[in-house]
């Protein structure tokens, strides 16, 4: 073993012991919003052990156990002696009378209890409301991702330890339990709801009490139910039913799921292409929900057979389930049988909703390994088919390759340009190393990866090796190595060796353009954001797909040489006469990595780009030119004037998508320039609304059932931009439309793809009355777009007293757990609000971190409450706050959030003065 494995094995259980199978009974009392357990787990144990280690955590507290050999006959049935729990590390070590375990096959009972809390961690309660509008009624259900099963139930809690598991939820009747299987049986049971008993879990096991010591003691967070106080049991009856459930396949404890509430439900299913089995599928919701659940459903009906005609492989379960939470803390969570996730990723009113909801659905849904090094071949390689593959045959018109470009590679590499980065594949120590790198890394540069391997392959070839590797695991643990070994089987390329670098260092290349009397001098660095890498930070030599694009400028002919790999540090590629010719580098803009061409190229890329209609460069050349030139200026490799003189040649551009890329390149520079002089800003938004006016002017306010997917979104941003921009005829617009709506309650006139702008500017504009309009969207949202679009409003006032408002409000019961982050992160977009929003969670630090413990969100809130930052002294004051406090559960993201500050006081060191020569230079400022 390595010293660099040590770390990593210490967080890990020793192996000594692993489960084979779990019969798993849960009692769920909603009544007084808790649960109890019991669990026969079958273990194999390899080597003679003194005492058995599992995982447990708080707020499971484990009151019983017994030992039995199942070699031996019942009366070897060992009590334990004493548990001993460690919080800290969340384990429990128990051992039995007669003490030493002997090698061989056993089985442990165990029984604990817990409350169902507000942590959406481990098995929790979510709300909803009453339909007599007296209040909120209660759920429960589980999220168990990464490592959070050990809050449900006392478990070996890392993916490699696969097992099959027999649940059975008790429950009182009346409710609707749910699982990863199909129901065996269900059983009445009377009143009480005791839990059956057996040969193991006798009578005794029930009523015996263990001496415990508990290591590391913790006090307990806010919002937790003490197990037994009664909060709305005036609407249970005393009447329990037991339900059992099919045996699962071998699965890992974080795809184990369940639930237990008052849900409604629509169905449909699918008939397997393989097999011609039919299989019943469903969506789960409460009341108030399910009549938007329709298209969550349909696209799950559309996209099974899909699945299953590209892998060649069956659906494995008896049926699919879909649950829509009402409180979550990830997006969705892919459990086996049972996928679960949040309101606003799977509700959708085609009359209110709006197509980004629409889209966010699709792919949500079509989403959805040994230890966590190996998390991103699961999400990874989900992005790429969830939001690429799948959702490109459903609708193509979605444009979903291009769009990619924006939504995953811009985000991958704006993560990985920062020196707190992380490798695709790294080290997880610990088990909130875990919970830090379900980031931008895992999901969209790992995908990024993936579709880089998959165009340099071909398409067909990567999927038939995806099929190869997963027919060869199915059930087993997933392996870079072995997906890699697939691909090149199928392609006859070595993938392993094109793809080491790219997945196990940190960082990417920028590929430096040279011009030379024999044609282009191509060379590799490592690319931060600060433009300074060090000699040491620049070791890395990546094989590169250079995908060269070439023009005949006399017959218009292109070529890509697919063909191009740079393994070296720069090589010289022959292109007789260079200058006249037309080219680029990293075709289709496949490639992980930015380009960086001479000035005087850059000029004719511009120039070649802006031909409207006539552009030898495709739709996603386009968008690569719009992201590089932007990146590359933020991070000083080239001038800021030079990236706004090519975004200023593209006024002629027709692509939605490229204007997409132009949006986020200014709104980049808006963002950062944000305590610019007046003057300054003034004119940059003069640029601003000018570039994106006769858009706006054509495409007009009114959208039409007949419009196709790049129309809408085209629309919306022209119209917001110049909405944003301060545009008067826009503003005065919206003004009429809200007005309708702020009397007489009618928002007939404020189309769902412009909602949450028309929401934004009437608040930042307006007044209280305003602001109180927006609130009781939040408080009764007719859709989840409806409250996301409230969330933006809210947070984007500028008036002192109302911004007081939003931030005392955004600490009240009345916003979700889940929805905290988003208040956070709009807040940041504020102009006047971004450093008072720092200020605010440095004051209200420890309510919040006690509020978030242990949840995925806890990242996203460190990180959002800085990151709009852009000075020197900022970062300075953030590192002096963090300076004495734990940051173990969010370094990552804390540290990236610095990172960012840091990058932009650099731009605005080097580029302030360009950009304002640049808009002197063309007539936008005086």
């Amino acid at each position: 073993m390595s010293s660099a494995d040590k770390p990593q094995d210490d967080a890990r259980l020793s192996g000594d012991v692993t489960p084979s199978h779990y019969v798993l009974t849960i009692r769920t009392d909603l009544a007084a919003l808790s649960f109890t357990g019991t669990a026969e787990i079958t273990v194999n144990v390899h080597r003679p052990v003194s005492k058995l280690i599992l995982h447990a955590a708080s707020p499971l507290e484990l009151e019983a156990a017994v030992l039995a050999s199942t070699q031996l006959k019942t009366e070897s049935v060992r009590p334990a002696e004493h548990i001993r729990v460690l919080e800290k590390k969340e384990r429990v070590e128990i051992t039995f009378a007669g003490g030493e375990i002997a090698q061989g096959e056993h089985k442990v009972g165990l029984r604990w209890k817990a409350p169902l809390d507000d942590s959406m961690l481990g098995y929790y309660k979510s709300s909803f409301p009453k339909k007599d509008g007296s209040g909120k009624a209660y759920y429960g259900l589980t999220q168990f991702e990464p490592c959070q099963a050990r809050r449900a139930f006392p478990c070996f809690d890392e993916p490699s330890l696969k097992a099959t598991y027999d649940l059975a939820l008790i429950s009182r009747v009346g409710t609707v339990s749910l699982a990863n299987t199909d129901v065996v049986s269900t059983k009445h049971l009377g009143a009480g709801g005791a839990f059956p008993r057996t040969e193991l879990l006798g009578e005794q096991f029930f009523t015996s009490e263990t001496s415990k010591e508990v290591v590391g003691k913790t006090v307990k967070t806010e919002g937790v139910v003490e197990v037994g106080k009664q909060t709305n049991d005036a609407e249970f009856k005393d009447e329990w039913e037991l339900v059992t459930y099919s045996t699962t396949p071998k699965v890992s404890t974080y795809l184990v799921a369940w639930a237990n509430g008052h849900f409604e439900h629509i169905e449909s299913s699918f008939t397997s292409p393989l097999t011609g089995r039919t299989i019943p599928l469903r969506v789960y919701a409460t009341w108030d929900h399910i009549a938007q659940a329709g298209l969550a459903l349909e696209t799950t009906a559309k996209i099974l057979p899909i699945y299953e005609e590209i892998f060649d492989i069956a659906y494995p379960l008896p049926k699919l389930d879909t649950l829509v939470a009402s409180d979550f803390d990830a997006g969705a969570m892919e459990n086996w049988g049972l996928i679960t996730g949040r309101t606003a990723l799977y509700l959708w009113d085609p009359k209110n909703s709006g197509l980004q909801a629409k889209k966010g659905i699709v792919t949500t849904q079509s989403h959805e390994m040994e230890w966590w090094d190996n998390l991103w071949l699961n999400e990874s390689f989900a992005t790429l088919m969830g939001e690429v593959i799948i959702p490109d045959r459903i609708e193509p018109s979605w444009k979903v390759h291009s769009n990619f470009i924006t939504e995953h590679l811009a985000r991958a590499l704006a993560l990985d340009s920062l020196r707190s980065s992380h490798p695709i594949e790294m080290p997880c120590p610990d088990e909130d190393t875990i919970q830090q790198i379900f980031d931008a890394l895992t999901y969209s540069k790992g995908a990024s990866c993936l579709k880089m391997l998959s165009n340099f392959v071909g398409q067909d070839k990567f999927l038939l090796g995806v099929s190869i590797y997963l027919k060869r695991h199915l059930y087993g643990n997933a392996r870079t190595a072995d997906l890699m070994k697939g691909i090149s089987e199928a392609s006859g390329i070595d993938a392993g060796a094109l793809m080491a670098n790219w997945l196990g260092k940190t960082g990417f290349p920028l590929i430096t353009v040279e011009e030379t009397d024999k044609g282009i001098k191509v060379k590799q660095n490592r690319f931060l954001s600060t433009g300074d890498a060090k000699p040491e930070e620049d070791t890395t030599l990546w094989q590169v797909p250079l995908q060269l694009l070439v023009v005949d400028n006399k017959t218009g002919e292109k070529k890509v040489h697919s063909d191009l790999v740079l393994k070296d540090r720069e090589t010289t590629i022959e292109l007789p006469q260079v200058d006249g010719l037309t080219y680029k580098l990293n075709a289709e803009t496949c490639g992980v990595y930015r380009t960086l061409y001479p000035v005087s190229r850059l000029a004719k890329l511009g120039d070649e780009a802006g031909k409207a209609g006539a552009s030898a460069f495709s739709l996603n050349d386009r968008m690569g030119l719009v992201q590089d030139a932007s990146v590359l200026a933020s991070s000083g490799y080239a001038k800021t004037s030079g990236a706004l003189t090519l975004l200023s040649k593209l006024k002629g551009e027709t692509e939605n998508l490229v204007w997409q890329e132009i949006g986020d390149a200014l709104g980049s520079i808006s963002s950062t320039w944000w305590e610019q002089p007046q003057e300054v800003r003034d004119a940059f938004n003069k640029f601003r609304r000018e570039l994106f006016k006769p858009v706006a002017d054509k495409l007009g306010f009114d959208y039409s059932e007949s419009d196709d997917v790049d129309t809408v979104e085209l629309r919306t941003l022209a119209i917001a931009t110049e909405a944003v921009t301060g545009d008067e005829a826009t503003l005065a617009e919206y003004k009429r439309r809200f007005g309708l709506f702020l009397e007489k309650d009618d928002d007939s006139l404020i189309p769902g793809d412009l909602k949450g702008s028309i929401y934004t500017q009437s608040v930042r504009n307006g007044g209280e009355k305003e602001y109180e309009k927006v609130l009781s969207v939040y408080r009764n949202p007719p859709t989840p777009a409806h409250r996301t679009s409230a969330i933006g409003a809210l947070c984007s006032v500028e008036d002192e007293a109302l911004l007081k408002r939003t931030y005392e409000f955004v600490l009240s019961d009345e916003v979700k757990n889940q929805d905290m982050a988003s208040f956070i992160a709009n807040l940041g977009r504020n102009r006047v609000a971004k450093r008072k929003t720092w200020e605010w969670f440095k004051t209200n630090y420890e309510p919040i971190m006690r509020r978030f413990k242990g949840n995925f969100s806890v990242g996203n809130v460190v990180k959002y409450s800085l990151f709009s930052l852009s000075s020197e002294a900022d970062a300075q004051d953030v590192e002096r706050f963090f300076a004495d406090k734990d940051t173990s559960a969010f370094v990552q993201p804390l540290s990236q959030g610095l990172d960012s500050v840091r990058s932009k006081a650099k731009w605005l060191d080097r580029d302030a003065k360009d950009v304002e020569q640049w808009l002197r230079d063309n007539k936008y400022l005086q």
